[in-house]
């Protein structure tokens, strides 16, 4: 198992090795990795590509996917492919386009059509002011007086 995402991540199971791996019949998140220093660091994966599959037996893996050149291209070779599969318990849709958007935008793999940026911004909810969002610390009495006391070190 190899966590994948933000915060705690999400299980994928694998890495295994894209070549000899045959897809099973289910509809799964996939991440395509590689490993960029095998001998120096063999724990470490790259990710090139992260999509998904209402079926992953019919998305012409392992090698006849649209993007499969580009993974051999990044990765040297086909056999330094590794995939590794999420199926998202009870998602939908839905919820495999929104956890490959999120992967996309942490990982920034290469071989994506699409980029994703983790931002916000200010118009999508607009920018407001309110007293509870200043500076934790005040002068205020909290009794309500508006009689300014001194600061401990202005004694």
């Amino acid at each position: 198992m190899i966590r994948l995402g933000s915060l705690a991540g999400y299980p994928f199971e694998g890495p295994r090795v894209l070549g000899g791996w045959t897809p099973p019949a289910i509809a799964a998140v996939f991440a395509i990795l590689y490993r960029a220093d095998p001998d120096g660091k063999p724990y470490d994966y790259a990710v090139l590509d992260v999509d998904h599959a209402d079926n992953l037996a019919e998305a012409r893996l392992p090698f006849g996917h649209a993007r499969a050149r580009c993974w051999e291209r990044r990765a040297g070779n086909k056999w330094n492919l590794h995939i590794c599969t999420y199926e998202v318990p009870g998602g939908l849709r839905s919820h495999r386009e929104q956890i490959v958007r999120e992967l996309i935008s942490v990982y920034r793999p290469g071989c994506a059509p699409e980029q994703f940026d983790q931002v916000w911004e200010d118009e999508w909810i607009g920018s407001y002011r309110a007293p509870t969002a200043g500076p934790l610390t005040t002068t205020r009495d909290p009794s309500g007086s508006t009689e300014r006391r001194p600061e401990p070190d202005e004694s």
